[in-house]
């Protein structure tokens, strides 16, 4: 009877020990599977995730509406945009020429651009529509086109016209190089300074006016600064 005494605690003991193991195991195991749970949850809870979601599609920025119709295009907003009200004298560009309010937005230039060549680009995919110098403008082309599934005309204004090689009626894609800058203060731009006047007219038909008369007049056209932003 002395001699079993000792293997009773032996096998206590080991049971003891085995049972502690186990008990260690799954506490680890949860320990570390927590984290999983919490990062599956936050990604449910902000985003659904399904078959073709992933980091990048989910922190993605929206895409623009339009191209940029000359580069740095936001940046050189600085003088005329949408809306603004000018008449002589009461104007951020001297001398002032015209009254009434802007139906478009105009991209300056800098001062190392002067003399050197500054592409314009189609601000979307559309047809052209007319290429011609007119009043006010020098060279000037109209696109028509859709934005947002609206049917809209887009003028291009102070142009140089026979950099634009594509023919009326052709087609024009977003992003594609439609033109160059006229040349400041020459017949290209009709006397302007160089820079590109923007208008964007909502309809099919051909609205080429760069103000009009009255503030709800504005009304129909589309303001290209917010949809480059």
């Amino acid at each position: 009877m002395i001699n079993k005494f000792p293997k009773i605690i032996f096998f206590s003991a080991l049971i003891i020990i085995i049972a502690a193991g186990i008990f260690l195991f799954f506490i680890n195991k949860k320990i570390n599977s927590a984290p999983v749970s919490v990062a599956k949850n936050i990604i449910a809870t902000n985003t659904p995730v399904t078959a073709s979601s992933s980091v990048e599609n989910i922190s993605a920025a929206p895409k623009k509406l339009i191209a940029e119709p000359i580069s740095n295009a936001l940046a050189r907003i600085t003088k005329k945009p949408f809306g603004i009200y000018v008449r002589p004298g009461h104007s951020p560009v001297s001398p002032e020429r015209f009254t009434g309010y802007h139906t478009g937005v105009d991209f300056e230039t800098y001062a190392s651009e002067t003399d050197a060549v500054v592409p314009v680009y189609a601000i979307c995919t559309g047809t052209l529509a007319i290429k011609e110098m007119a009043r006010g403008y020098g060279g000037m082309a109209a696109e028509r086109c859709k934005i947002s599934g609206q049917d809209v005309t887009v003028v291009y204004g102070h142009i140089k016209l026979a950099s634009v090689a594509t023919k009326v009626g052709e087609r024009l894609t977003a992003g594609e190089q439609l033109a160059i800058l006229g040349k400041g203060y020459s017949t290209e731009t009709d006397g302007e300074r160089k820079h590109l006047h923007l208008g964007i007219h909502k309809g099919a038909v051909i609205n080429t006016g760069g103000y009009v008369s009255t503030a709800a007049e504005l009304s129909g056209w589309i303001d290209a600064e917010k949809l480059l932003k």
